[in-house]
């Protein structure tokens, strides 16, 4: 059963996108303030130069929903 399966736990989803690299990094560092890993990657599509594109924020999925809750909160954090 995939709901049984341990590595669907662990498989990366995104919780978030950004518009620049220095707005992925200030996403990434407020869930690692709250003990959640997160890494961002450039989205496929519009252009990129320099620091700026899109980027992608992932989390394991386990961490996922807490993850939403963080950023959803007005300081980051709860």
């Amino acid at each position: 059963m995939a709901e049984d399966d341990p590595q669907q736990d662990h498989a990366l989803q995104v919780v978030a996108t950004a518009g620049s690299v220095p707005e992925a990094d200030l996403i990434c560092q407020r869930l690692a303030e709250a003990g959640i890993q997160a890494m961002a990657q450039r989205s496929i599509g519009g252009p990129e130069w320099g620091a700026s594109g899109s980027q992608y924020v992932y989390v394991q999925a386990r961490q996922l929903a807490r993850a939403r809750e963080v950023l959803a909160a007005p300081d980051g954090l709860e």
